[in-house]
């Protein structure tokens, strides 16, 4: 089928091979069709796969290795005879543009403008890979047989270092795991006593699922479970009504103890209307006197005492005194 190719199309009356050479002359056109519309200034628009991951500086998304973008490609260069290619591309998620371009010497893309590279590189020699030798190297090993006889003996002695340690490994790994019935023996012990203790556990978490009328999984214990429980148990058991009148009993205290806070500070001590302020005393504590006044009360005779007492005692006798003529 590949033979017709050429045949299966469609060739007009007036088609001259000598003057037009292709049917893409004849119709004008280039063959890759729009994707050479900037042919005529050194630009080809191809099919550029990201190399590896960047940060785009436009709009800061990241974009993966393996995104693929319309990328206007332009030789910019040579590196000897190797030519410098750069590419320019718009991000995908904003109206951005970045442009990358090649580097022969390094083998490698490097990020001109627009993007910020992420860094996963490493030293190839120091990661197990194979160096490419530089061009000074080449040289030599095709023009120096002492040089290349060393290159090639240091190369089988780098093998043998790099090797024997892996070879040695496999070696005890194999001679291990060579007796197979002891090892079937010891798996199959392992397993069975990790089977005995599953099914303990689940029968004791069975038992306390049951007891708690619950139906969720159990965690296994810890020590800590185990501290918190003995906490839990230490503590008096209490219902539901002791604690309540112990939570309103606590609030009327504090009620009381702030409104006699509040009335004692209101009082006015002094000595001179310690008499006058006794009813505001009296009702700050909630304390109230039923006296009847026709009842007869024996009289008292005051006690002579110090001179502060006296004249306390003095200052009462003429409050009574005055109560008596206001009576009278």
């Amino acid at each position: 089928m590949g033979e017709r190719k050429g045949q299966n199309k469609y060739y007009p009356p007036d088609f001259d091979w000598r003057k037009h050479s292709s049917l893409n002359a004849y119709q004008g056109v280039h063959a890759l069709r729009e994707r050479a519309r900037k042919l005529d200034r050194g630009i080809l628009i191809i099919r550029f796969e990201m190399p590896y991951n960047i940060w785009c500086n436009t709009c800061g998304n990241h974009i993966g290795m393996g995104v693929r973008y319309n990328a206007e490609k332009t030789k910019i260069g040579n590196y000897f005879t190797t030519p410098i290619f750069q590419f320019r591309m718009k991000c995908h998620l904003c109206d951005g543009h970045f442009e990358i371009k090649t580097d022969p010497k390094a083998r490698d893309y490097v990020i001109v403008s627009g993007a910020r590279r992420e860094e996963q590189r490493w030293d190839a020699a120091e990661n197990g890979q194979i160096v490419m030798e530089s061009k000074e190297e080449m040289k030599k090993l095709a023009t120096d047989a002492m040089f290349k006889l060393e290159y090639e003996g240091r190369d089988v002695s780098k093998k043998t270092s790099t090797e024997a340690p892996d070879i040695n490994q496999l070696e005890m790994h194999q001679s291990a795991w060579k007796d197979d019935y002891i090892i079937n023996y010891v798996l199959r012990k392992e397993l069975r006593a990790t089977k005995r203790e599953e099914r303990l556990q689940k029968e004791e978490d069975d038992r306390v699922r049951m007891k708690a009328s619950i139906d969720i999984p159990l965690l296994p214990s810890s020590r800590q479970d185990e501290r918190l429980a003995k906490l839990y148990r230490s503590e008096p058991v209490r219902n539901v009504e002791q604690t309540d009148r112990d939570r309103r009993a606590n609030i009327d205290q504090q009620q009381v103890l702030r409104g006699t806070s509040s009335a004692s500070s209101e009082i006015n001590w002094a000595p001179s209307t310690f008499t006058s302020n006794k009813k505001q005393l009296s009702s700050a504590f909630g304390i109230v006197r039923n006296v009847d006044k026709t009842s007869s009360v024996p009289e008292t005779t005051p006690k002579t005492t110090a001179a502060t007492t006296k004249s306390l005692v003095s200052y009462a006798d003429d409050d009574d005194d005055h109560d008596d003529e206001d009576s009278s």
